[in-house]
């Protein structure tokens, strides 16, 4: 019988509740239809991500940043600063050649 594909990360809340009510690793992974590998997998993540939580690291959107997208109000004001400054050359460059 194939298993129905199911993320981790969307049933790891209901794991951690099942863990403090003091069911077992197996019985856990039995009622979830996950492996006992997997589901170990899943709360040593978590631990790791709360040790690290817990000491002062903020955790990072995963992935490639988006090329131009500023998501910080001090990057969305540097990116405007550089535009005018790149539209004020260009224009007294035009104007200098005597086509502004």
């Amino acid at each position: 019988m194939a298993r129905s594909y199911q993320h981790v990360k969307a049933v790891e809340e209901e794991v951690f509740r099942l863990k403090g009510e003091g069911w077992t690793n197996k019985e856990i992974a039995g009622h979830f239809e996950l492996g006992k590998v997997q589901l170990k997998n899943l709360i040593t993540r978590h631990n790791q991500r709360q040790k690290k939580i817990e000491a002062g690291h903020t955790p990072r959107k995963r992935g490639r940043p988006s090329k131009n997208d500023p998501t910080t109000h001090q990057e969305k004001d540097y990116e405007i600063k550089r535009l005018k400054m790149e539209n004020e050359l260009l224009r007294d460059f035009l104007r200098g050649i005597g086509r502004g």
